[in-house]
C-alpha cells in the first residue's frame, strides 16, 4: 500500500504542477498581451543593465528572447542568455548616444570560461568608448568574478562573498555501482589519455588523466588570473598568491586585496549610478535590458550580397535529427543547405561540443568536405570543441579557438556492458539462445564476451582511430605521424592546440567571421545569418516546461542522488563507437 501511495501522490504531484505551470504559462502571456504592443524606445542618460544571475550562457537564444525575471524563474529551472544576443547589445550600445554606461549583476552565471572570455572581450571593447561599467552582487562564483572584474568600478554586498580560490574538476565514478548491482563494463579503446571509460572501470583518475586535468586547469586558471589582473591593476604574482591561498576570506579582504572598491548594499549602488548619470536622488534611473534593448538595434548591411552562414553546432554529437544536440542529419543538412545557396559567400561553423557519435561525426564531416570544396570554410571552436567535436572542425580552411578553450582529445573508445550478474544472480532472470551461426549472438549483454567478439570490437576500435588520425592529417595538412603525437586522446587548450598545429588562430565567433569576410574580400560589407533557424518562443518555452515536469519528478524520487542518477541515464547515449571527451569537465 505504501508503494501504491507513492505512485498517487506522484500522479497527483504532476497533476497539480502541470495545471499551475499552465495557469503561470497564461498570466505570462497576458502580461505579455498587454505589454507586447509597446515600442520599445531608447531614453537620454540611459543604462543598459545586464543581469546574468542564475542564468546560463548558451551560443544563442530566440531573436524573440523574452525576459522573464520579474515572474520570479516560474519553471524552476535556469534560464538561458544567449551569447550572440549579449555582444549584439553590448556593441549596439557602445556607439548609442543614449546609452551612458552598463550595470552588471553577473556574480552568479553559469558559463565556461571561453564563454566568459568572449563576453569580457566586448564588455573591454565597450570601456574603449569612455562610458561606465559598474558592478554589484551579494556573491560572486569563481566564473562571475572573472567576467565581472572588467568592470570600472566593482562592488560587493557587506555580507557578501567571493569566490576566488582556483579551478577544480571532479569526475564521478561509477565502478563501486557496477560492482553491488552486478554489472561489468567492457572497455575497448586507443589511446593512452582516453580515459572517457574511466569513470566505469577506475575509482579514481589514471596518472595520465591527473596530468591532462592539471595542466589543462593550470592553464585555464593562470588565463583567468592574467585578465584579473589587468582589469583590477594588480600586479599578477600578488593576484596568484591571493587566488592560490584564498586569501579571500570575508568580504573586507575583498577590498583590503583589492578585488573590490568597497562594500555597498544594492540602494548605495543606486546612488552611485544616479552621480555617473548627473540626476539627483529622487530621480528615477533609466534602464534598460538586453532583451528590449536589441529590439531597437537594427541587423548592418541587410542589403549586402556578402552573406556568411554562422552554423551553431552546440552539445554532444548523436545520429538522427534531434533538438538540443549536434544531430549528424539536421546539421549535415544546415551545412548542406549554406553550401548549396549562391547567396551564401563563406560559412562558418561554431562548434560547442565534447563530441560523441563516430558515425554521427563522420556524417556531418562528409558535409563540411564537401562545403570546403565550394567556398570558404571556417570553424570557431567555442567552451569545447574536442573529440568528435575536433572530427567535425578538421576540415575546415581556418580554425580559431580562444586560449581556454578545452579541445583536442583525438582518440575512440567502445563500451559493453556485462549485465549478466545483475539479470540472472540478483534478478533471477535466465534466458536461452539458437544461433544460425558462431556469431549471430553477437554482443549479447547476458553472458561474457568470447575472446572472438573482444578482437573484433577492438579492431574496430583501431580502425575507428587511424580514420579519425586520417582524417585530421588532411584537413590540416600534416602527417598521420604528427598527429599522433599530440593525439592519443588527450586535452589541450587553445592556446596548447595552437602551438601543435591542431588551432590556427586565437579568438572568438566575430575573428572568425572577419576571417570570413576577408576570404571573400568583402571589407566591411557583409551580412551574418544564423542558423538553424530557431523555434518560435512559445514552443521553446513549452517544451522546457515538460522537460523540467519530468525532472523534477525525478529529483523528488532520487534526492541527492540525482546527479549520480543522471549519469547513468546518459549511458545511452554512449551507444556505438564514440570519439568523446575524456570526461565530463566541470569546472569550479
Amino acid at each position: 500500500m505504501k508503494f501504491l501511495g507513492n505512485v498517487l501522490a506522484v500522479i497527483v504531484g504532476l497533476f497539480v504542477f502541470t495545471i499551475l505551470s499552465i495557469l503561470v504559462s497564461f498570466g505570462i502571456l497576458g502580461a505579455l498581451v498587454a505589454t507586447g504592443e509597446k515600442e520599445v524606445t531608447v531614453k537620454e542618460n540611459t543604462v543598459l543593465h545586464i543581469n546574468l544571475n542564475g542564468r546560463t550562457i548558451v551560443e544563442r537564444t530566440n531573436e524573440e528572447d523574452l525576459d522573464l525575471s520579474g515572474f520570479g524563474n516560474p519553471f524552476g529551472s535556469d534560464m538561458s542568455a544567449g551569447l550572440v544576443n549579449l555582444k549584439k547589445a553590448i556593441s549596439a550600445a557602445s556607439s548609442d548616444d543614449n546609452i551612458k554606461g552598463i550595470y552588471l549583476n553577473v556574480g552568479l552565471v553559469f558559463a565556461g570560461q571561453a564563454n566568459l572570455l568572449e563576453l569580457r572581450n566586448e564588455l573591454n571593447k565597450f570601456k574603449e568608448s569612455g562610458k561606465f561599467i559598474l558592478a554589484y552582487d551579494e556573491a560572486y562564483t569563481e566564473g562571475g568574478y572573472y567576467l565581472a572584474s572588467v568592470a570600472d568600478e566593482l562592488y560587493l554586498n557587506p555580507l557578501g562573498g567571493i569566490d576566488f580560490n582556483g579551478f577544480a574538476s571532479e569526475t564521478i565514478f561509477m565502478t563501486g555501482f557496477f560492482e553491488k548491482v552486478g554489472i561489468k563494463p567492457v572497455v575497448f579503446r586507443v589511446g593512452d589519455f582516453k580515459s572517457a571509460v574511466e569513470p566505469f572501470i577506475l575509482k579514481e583518475m589514471s596518472e595520465e588523466n591527473r596530468l591532462q586535468t592539471e595542466s589543462f586547469l593550470n592553464e585555464i586558471n593562470a588565463q583567468a588570473l592574467k585578465g584579473v589582473a589587468e582589469s583590477r591593476g594588480i600586479p599578477l604574482d600578488s593576484i596568484t598568491q591571493i587566488n592560490n591561498q584564498m586569501l579571500v576570506r570575508k568580504p573586507e579582504d575583498a577590498v583590503k586585496y583589492g578585488l573590490a572598491n568597497d562594500l555597498a548594499y544594492e540602494d548605495e549602488i543606486h546612488g552611485k549610478i544616479r552621480e555617473k548619470l548627473g540626476i539627483g536622488e529622487e530621480d528615477k534611473i533609466s534602464t534598460i535590458n538586453v532583451t528590449d534593448y536589441n529590439k531597437t538595434v537594427k541587423s548592418k548591411n541587410l542589403a549586402s550580397v556578402n552573406r556568411i552562414a554562422v552554423i551553431l553546432a552546440e552539445g554532444q554529437i548523436v545520429s538522427g535529427d534531434m533538438d538540443g544536440v549536434i544531430s549528424s542529419e539536421k546539421f549535415a543538412n544546415e551545412i548542406r543547405k549554406a553550401r548549396k545557396n549562391d547567396d551564401i559567400k563563406a560559412i562558418v561553423l561554431r562548434v560547442n561540443s565534447p563530441g560523441g557519435s563516430i558515425l554521427a561525426s563522420e556524417v556531418i564531416w562528409r558535409e563540411m568536405v564537401e562545403a570546403k570544396k565550394a567556398k570558404p570554410l571556417i570553424v570557431s571552436m567555442g567552451e569545447v570543441a574536442a573529440s568528435g567535436g575536433y572530427y567535425i572542425s578538421a576540415p575546415a580552411d581556418t580554425i580559431v579557438a580562444q586560449p581556454n578553450t578545452i579541445t583536442g582529445s583525438i582518440g575512440i573508445f567502445g563500451l559493453f556492458f556485462n549485465v549478466q550478474e545483475l539479470v540472472n544472480d540478483k534478478l533471477g532472470i535466465t534466458t536461452d539462445v539458437v544461433e544460425t551461426g558462431k556469431l549471430s549472438d553477437f554482443m549479447n549483454p547476458g553472458r561474457e564476451l568470447s575472446e572472438v567478439e573482444k578482437n573484433i570490437i577492438q579492431s574496430s576500435i583501431e580502425d575507428g582511430y587511424e580514420t579519425f588520425i586520417s582524417k585530421v592529417a588532411e584537413g590540416r595538412n600534416m602527417s598521420t605521424e604528427e598527429v599522433k603525437a599530440v593525439a592519443s586522446g588527450r586535452v589541450w587548450t587553445g592556446t596548447q592546440a595552437l602551438e601543435r598545429g591542431l588551432v590556427d588562430v586565437l579568438g572568438g565567433l566575430d575573428d572568425a567571421i572577419r576571417i570570413a569576410a576577408e576570404k571573400i574580400e568583402a571589407g566591411d560589407d557583409y551580412r551574418v545569418l544564423y542558423y538553424p533557424a530557431q523555434k518560435p518562443w512559445f514552443e521553446v518555452l513549452m517544451s522546457d516546461l515538460e522537460n523540467n515536469v519530468s525532472t523534477r519528478i525525478i529529483k523528488s524520487q532520487v534526492g541527492d542522488a540525482y546527479p549520480y542518477f543522471k549519469k547513468v541515464q546518459d549511458l545511452k547515449h554512449l551507444q556505438g563507437i564514440q570519439v568523446r571527451m575524456p570526461q565530463e569537465i566541470i569546472i569550479k
